[in-house]
């Protein structure tokens, strides 16, 4: 019997041993520890200078990882609420790393500042611009309102950036909150936890705390149904547990000052493009099952004209799966990594030819 015969049925008796499982599941968490290493950038100016404006720095400060790669075009990814961003794009890194390094920016446990993830950002950008390399900056939902936000701050003018992509953004608070008043089309799982944590009252503690744990459970059910009814691998299984533990040790004050983030996010003004080199906005087919009815970002997206203001080079693709009754969801890019990344792949390799032409 050949090789590839039998792994179906090792495949099997790993998932029906728990303890196999569990070894499996531990030993690939390793694996990709032992290839995503703390970095810290050499240039740290921005960074440095801001330090005094905060009492405890740790506690907004984002962690920065690096894997290597083997092309000139470096990654940096800026991920959602939750996962991190070491585990969110779990089914893209082969796909970047042919392209070049990865740099992941996870955020704090303890707290949040736009702020400081912005000077950050800048810190590694201009580190990875004096390799002699411009990054393309990855970000998914709430991660592409900071993105823009960044891109529309005097900070970001100085610095090299060879491309963006935003995995179902998240650009205003608008496109996940409602006025109180507005419920046409049923009110969303994750409208209904943000209206109640930015209704909490701040100066009482447990208040703020009962509402971000009705958030983490929201999150954690999120996940929970994007698994049903599908085949985990270990990796998978790896990526649940650190989805788990990141909901688990970030803090109350942690999840509250993300909120917060959130609701200073403002949709970028036509009147000046956002971004204007190569930019790729990739849109679930069901988007609108997270995404409030009449989402701003939605509604720029579908408009050719007016999204060509903002991002003069943009692309606009739709993310369908290829399997009835099983829509791509909202940011899905560990479930439907299979749609993703083909077109993922397809962007990358015409920003390397562009980039060979201009050479020429």
């Amino acid at each position: 019997m050949k090789p590839e015969a039998v792994l179906p049925f090792v495949h099997r008796s790993i998932r029906r041993n728990p303890a196999i499982m569990n070894v499996v599941t531990a030993a690939t968490g390793l694996i990709r520890q032992m290839a995503i290493k703390p970095y810290v950038p050499c240039t740290r100016r921005r960074e440095i200078s801001l330090r005094n404006n905060f009492a405890s720095l740790h506690s907004v400060h984002c962690q920065i990882f690096k894997e290597k790669g083997s092309g000139t075009t470096p990654t940096i990814v800026i991920a959602g609420f939750v996962p991190d961003a070491t585990e969110v794009a779990e089914f893209q890194r082969e796909l970047f790393k042919n392209h070049g390094d990865i740099y992941y920016l996870n955020y704090p446990r303890n707290g949040f500042s736009t702020r400081m993830f912005s000077v950050q950002l800048a810190d590694l950008i201009e580190d990875i611009n004096n390799k002699g390399e411009k990054p393309v900056l990855f970000s998914i939902s709430f991660g592409s309102g900071l993105l823009t936000s960044f891109l529309q701050q005097d900070i970001s003018e100085e610095l090299l950036i060879r491309g963006i992509v935003m995995a179902s953004p998240v650009l205003c608070t608008e496109d996940l909150v409602r006025p109180e008043k507005e419920k046409s089309g049923g009110v969303r799982m994750i409208e209904s936890n943000l209206k109640r944590i930015l209704k909490a009252d701040a100066s009482r503690s447990e208040d703020v705390s009962r509402q971000i744990e009705r958030a983490r459970r929201c999150f954690q059910a999120l996940f929970e149904a994007g698994a049903e009814n599908r085949k985990l691998t270990s990796r998978h299984l790896s990526i649940r547990k650190k989805i788990m533990d990141v909901l688990h040790k970030t803090t109350f004050q942690g999840g509250y000052e993300r909120v917060l983030a959130l609701k200073q996010f403002n949709m970028p003004s036509a009147n000046k493009p956002a971004f204007a080199g190569p930019a790729l906005a990739l849109l679930a087919e069901a988007e609108e099952n997270v995404l409030v009815p009449g989402s701003p970002s939605l509604k720029t997206l579908r408009d050719n004209a007016t999204f060509r203001l903002l991002f003069p080079e943009g692309t606009v693709l739709k993310v369908i799966s290829s399997g009835d009754g099983d829509a791509v969801a909202h940011a899905s890019l560990i479930f439907h990594h299979r749609n993703y990344n083909p077109l993922l792949e397809s962007w990358y390799s015409c920003l390397h030819a562009s980039k060979l032409l201009a050479a020429q």
